[in-house]
């Protein structure tokens, strides 16, 4: 299996350039907050911002991106990695494929959602409420597939952090956010030219070895009309990007020549990656997970459904299989999700859990359900379940101890639910963090079953109810214990 790369970017650009190159990565913006980060590296230097030149800036950024990244997914492996309680692993096709009549009668009631008939049943989890489905149980430590992921990693994932610059006149141009800011620069820079700057920082979450190097290269700029800086401007594309322009967008045709790596224009230097990947003694191949040609099956969207939003990306372990249950499920490498719940202060039973409300266009779209997707390449189910819910919900892995999970077995492909509690002392607070979400909200434990719930959830509630208590109540004996640090 190739090395999983973690992009700490959410540029398509860069995205893009990367996969026709063969790499797939797994999108992790990185949020930092970039005034802020140089300031911190200009005082500790003794100097001003201003100070700084151009490449040390871009390496800054860069590697304050992939640093952040990497906290980020250290507190995924570590979380996961300190996962206790029980896994229980259920087999609902075992049970169906004993009783043949029993899953025609099951196919005759399959997905009632509340009255609302599905747009296309293929994609739409099977229910199984009213099968004796069996189970079997072990600890989550004693799980392989819990031992498989990022936290226990020989090598890898690479996480690579970029930041570009436009060196103008002396002056160094990041992203002008605004039009009037755009408009003066593109009128400066019309039959001039300039150096666009990238700074690259690799650290392999494995080891925690880092490489760093920047690329540079010269754009030559036409004699452009005021019409048609305008008109560009309109487009929206250069107000998000280094410099006010594109290489491979609408401002292409703007640009009369570039002397240096043109990748590196476009945000990520294919041949400084590889000579940063060669220093941490890894092959540039070894990251290749892109076949040739379109792939197919990766979309989340289905003829019948509403679209997705433009700039939803796709990832490793993103696509769909086929199952012997009869169904289309999404992830290659199965998918998961976090059940979150919170207990009250005073009592210690479940108050509330954090619910997602689904986007319509997606499979069984404006039900609810839990934060979760498909398990990317490298990872763990519960490392997977942790990455998404932070995606999607804002569920951060630092705050929140996992103390069970549910796994429901179809052979090609399976869903494991994690449960969690928010750790003593500690306050999640959930938010919508991408298209995937109409909203998240903590939702009272009693309302749950008045919800609209996705497929799989109405069928499972009442057990997961049922544990969720029960966990519950012996969680608040194991953070009682004498000389347990945890305050509740």
């Amino acid at each position: 299996m190739s090395i999983p790369v973690v992009l700490a970017s959410q540029s398509p650009s860069r995205r893009d350039v990367l996969y026709t190159a063969g790499v797939c990565p797994i999108i992790r913006v990185s949020h930092v907050d970039e005034p802020a980060a140089l300031e911190r590296a200009a005082a500790q230097s003794g100097v001003t911002v201003q100070d700084l030149g151009i490449e040390q800036r871009v390496m800054i950024l860069a590697q304050a991106k992939a640093q952040a990244v990497s906290r980020a997914y250290r507190d995924v492996a570590g979380a996961a990695d300190e996962a206790h309680g029980d896994q229980v692993t259920a087999y609902p096709l075992q049970a169906v494929a004993s009783s043949r009549e029993t899953s025609e009668a099951n196919d005759d009631n399959d997905n009632d959602t509340k009255g609302s008939e599905p747009a296309e049943r293929s994609t739409f989890t099977r229910d199984f409420s009213g099968i004796d489905v069996p189970t079997a149980s072990e600890p989550i430590a004693q799980v392989p597939a819990n031992r498989d992921g990022i936290a226990h990693s020989a090598v890898g994932p690479l996480i690579i952090g970029c930041d570009s610059m436009f060196l103008f006149d002396g002056e160094c141009y990041g992203k002008p956010h605004d039009a009037d800011v755009a408009q003066r620069r593109l009128r400066a820079m019309r039959g001039h030219d300039g150096e666009l700057w990238t700074g690259h920082c690799i650290i392999d979450f494995a080891t925690e070895h880092v490489s760093r190097g920047a690329s540079h290269a010269t754009v030559r700029f036409g004699d452009y009309s005021d019409q048609e800086i305008e008109r560009y401007i309109a487009t929206g594309e250069p107000l998000e990007v280094a410099g006010s322009f594109t290489l491979e967008g609408f401002g292409s045709a703007f640009i009369e020549g570039i002397d240096g790596d043109p990748h590196g224009v476009m945000g990520v230097s294919l041949p400084l990656l590889r000579h940063l990947t060669a220093q941490l003694d890894i092959e540039w191949t070894d990251l290749w997970n892109v076949s040739r040609g379109v792939p197919a099956g990766t979309s989340k969207k289905d003829a019948t459904q509403p679209v997705p939003p433009k700039e939803t990306v796709h990832q490793p372990g993103d696509g769909w299989v086929s199952c012997a249950c009869g169904r289309r499920h999404w992830g290659t490498n199965g998918a998961a999700g976090v059940l979150l719940a919170r207990r009250d202060p005073q009592t210690g039973a479940v108050s509330d859990i954090v619910m997602q409300h689904r986007a319509v266009w997606s499979a069984e779209g404006g039900t609810w359900g839990i934060p979760g997707g498909a398990i990317a390449d490298g990872e763990s189910p519960i490392e997977g379940a942790l990455r998404e819910s932070f995606e999607e919900a804002n569920i951060t892995s630092q705050d929140i101890e996992v103390v069970g999970s549910y796994r429901e077995e179809h052979g090609p492909w399976a869903y494991t639910t994690v449960f969690a509690f928010e750790k003593p002392g500690r306050r999640v607070m959930p938010c919508a963090n991408d298209d995937e979400s109409l909203e998240i909200e903590w939702v009272p434990f009693d309302q749950v079953p008045d919800r609209r719930l996705l497929t799989a959830l109405r069928t499972d509630w009442p057990n997961f109810a049922a544990r969720l208590q029960k966990l519950a109540a012996s969680y608040g004996v194991l953070h009682a214990a004498p000389g347990n640090a945890a305050v509740e």
